[in-house]
């Protein structure tokens, strides 16, 4: 999900690298929805995926696989909307079909030239989300609708990833996890938000609470277009309900989009060491880290090989977490590992002795509030 504005309800808080676009939510109860079929990729690589809807109103993400067009390469892509679920239903064949087309059939992935695939990608995220605003106001169906999306190309030696909003992909290098993508987020001390701010505040935009205008918390997204082509409507709009006054308006001038969907790029070769990938919404990263997440799926493809499984197993998992998100997941088995000799993970009792000591703490200090209020 993204979008929150001020006058809208909050969600439980989170409890992992912090959330918050939109959140709608309608209890504790989770629900699945149609999971997708296991697909053998192109040269042996396996993917998996599912879809949980978590304690929202509505299910806004989806997954989309593809073998088919791109040569020696997969297509995978995470897409996680907000306010409303026509973007993503867009995107959904659009933006396969754009970069089906931009990369010449996958001709420019498999001369391994990363430049031109690279342009040819970023121009076609560019060419989808210029059609989608046009669709979008002329159908007026969830028109402040957007959605963040995360696709990588897969082959068994390149993985080529192209990112816009808050969706992550980690893979697993010798059983160590490896974090291959920033979220963008106009929020948080690292190199990539203090971009995004700076970005921002270039195009006329201001931060507030930790969202742009005060309302959106994902700063690259497909759609949105009150931050694009309406960014003065959406102003007007703001005097009218009362959250800004004339005068502050008045001094607002913008130079640019205060969301972009232009994404980043880059290419990861992939040694005999990357046993597979995980890319996943943030309702999985926000209550999971990293390295628990590629722990998990080591253990699940050690006990059966089958990703497809270890990929519905992953999301439950986040369930059990209390993540009050829709998680949406693919995993990529690489198919160099031999999962049945791969020996049992120990139990990691440093993890252990660390939560031990946590609980300790939260319990004292429980205990010595209790003595104040008995007094």
């Amino acid at each position: 999900m993204a979008l929150l504005s001020p006058q809208l309800p909050r969600t439980i808080p989170c409890a992992g690298v912090g959330g918050g676009r939109r959140r709608r939510l309608r209890g504790t109860c989770c629900s699945a929805i149609a999971v997708e079929a296991p697909l053998t990729g192109v040269s042996g690589v396996r993917l998996g995926s599912s879809k949980l809807q978590g304690a929202r109103s509505e299910m806004e993400d989806d997954v989309v696989l593809r073998s088919d067009g791109l040569g020696g390469f997969s297509f995978a892509a995470v897409l996680d909307g907000h306010a409303g679920f026509s973007t993503v239903e867009f995107l959904r064949e659009e933006l396969y079909k754009e970069c089906v087309t931009a990369l010449q059939g996958g001709l420019l992935l498999t001369s391994k030239n990363f430049a031109a695939a690279r342009d040819a990608i970023q121009k076609a995220f560019e060419s989808v989300d210029a059609k989608l605003l046009i669709w979008l106001e002329q159908t007026g169906k969830d028109m402040e609708s957007g959605a963040t999306a995360t696709v990588m190309f897969v082959s068994n030696d390149i993985l080529i990833i192209s990112h816009v909003g808050d969706s992550c992909v980690v893979i697993s290098r010798g059983g160590k996890a490896e974090v291959l993508t920033n979220p963008h987020r106009p929020y948080g001390s690292n190199q990539v938000s203090l971009e995004e701010v700076k970005r921002i505040r270039a195009a006329g935009g201001w931060i507030l609470d930790g969202r742009i205008c005060g309302d959106i918390a994902v700063s690259r997204a497909f759609g949105d277009i009150r931050y694009k082509s309406k960014k003065n409507e959406m102003l007007i709009k703001g005097v009218e309900e009362g959250r800004w006054s004339e005068k502050f308006v008045s001094r607002i001038q913008f130079k640019g989009d205060l969301v972009t969907s232009s994404p980043e790029i880059h290419q990861v070769e992939l040694g005999s060491d990357v046993e597979f990938a995980i890319l996943a919404s943030d309702g999985l990263w926000d209550y999971m880290k990293s390295s628990e997440a590629v722990s998990f799926v080591r253990e699940q493809l050690r006990q059966h090989g089958d990703v497809q499984i270890a990929c519905e197993a992953l999301a439950h998992a986040s369930l059990d977490r209390q993540s009050q998100d829709n998680i949406s997941i693919v995993i990529a088995d690489f198919g160099r590992t031999d999962w049945q000799s791969l020996p049992e993970q120990g139990p990691n009792y440093l993890y252990e002795i660390s939560q031990a000591f946590a609980t300790l703490g939260v319990v004292s200090l429980g205990i010595w509030l209790s003595s104040f209020l008995l007094v």
